[in-house]
């Protein structure tokens, strides 16, 4: 279950209104570079006949933008930003707040409701197509570039065309050589001395005693052999009881009550 966080409301009571307002991109970004207490920018507004004038200038020291080339270093973000308002349209919007402290309990605190949409939008200069089209530029580069090796790299993992384990394994294989058959009554004699030793075998252990194909070994273990192929023993193979040299529990009670 997800932990309860407690949510501030102050705010309601406070009756306190926000902006909702839209920026660019790039303000944003040259927002992130001011100290933490910095001044960004300034905000007049001027109440007129026909309404309010709402203007933003940027900070001058955070105008500098980050120069990519040298033909780039003298551009400049525009520092005028004109307000375009917009009314809410009856829509109930709230701005909430969390601390940064990384966790997710953390109280949420509700800042104030939107009482004013609106859109910051530069004034349209040659600085600022400059800076459109570095924009436009740079998101059309690619994000991966393929480059030609003059050498072979040798500081990091390179590809084989054959991992050491593969090679032990076929070495294995070739030492060991392909099965051949056996002459049959070699192979009862090896499967009878293996039964003396123990009731149960599964096809696996057989082979590995008998050194003999799969194939062959199940033939005759089928001839003198019953499969188990449910109960403690699930999937081994033991003896007919014409061919075993004990008797199991069935058989001893049987004898006995007898």
């Amino acid at each position: 279950m997800s932990e309860k966080t407690e949510v501030n409301l102050s705010g309601v009571k406070q009756s306190k209104g926000v902006w909702l307002v839209k920026v660019p991109k790039y303000l944003s970004q040259q927002w992130d570079k001011a100290t933490e207490k910095g001044e960004v920018g300034k905000i007049t507004i001027v109440n007129q006949n026909r309404g309010k004038t709402v203007h933003f200038s940027l900070n001058e020291e955070l105008t500098a933008l980050a120069a990519t080339g040298e033909k780039d270093a003298s551009l400049q973000v525009p520092r005028d930003h004109p307000f375009t308002m917009h009314s809410v349209g009856g829509q109930t919007m709230a701005v909430f707040s969390q601390s940064d402290t990384g966790s997710c309990s953390s109280p949420i605190s509700l800042e104030g409701m939107v009482v004013h949409r609106a859109e910051c939008r530069p004034v349209v200069t040659d600085n600022y197509m400059k800076l459109k089209k570095l924009q436009i530029k740079e998101s059309v580069k690619p994000q991966r570039l393929s480059q030609q090796l003059e050498r072979a790299v040798t500081t990091v993992f390179k590809p084989v065309a054959n991992h050491d384990f593969n090679v032990e394994y076929v070495k294995k294989k070739k030492s060991e050589g392909k099965m051949v058959r056996a002459e049959r009554q070699v192979v009862l004699d090896m499967l009878f001395s293996a039964f003396e030793k123990h009731q149960y075998y599964n096809i696996k252990d057989l082979v590995d005693i008998t050194k003999q194909p799969v194939t062959y070994l199940k033939e005759i273990m089928r001839e003198i052999g019953t499969y188990n192929s449910k109960g403690v023993h699930k999937s081994t193979w033991e003896l007919k009881p014409e061919y075993r040299h004990y008797h199991s529990a069935e058989e001893e009670e049987e004898m006995q009550t007898s």
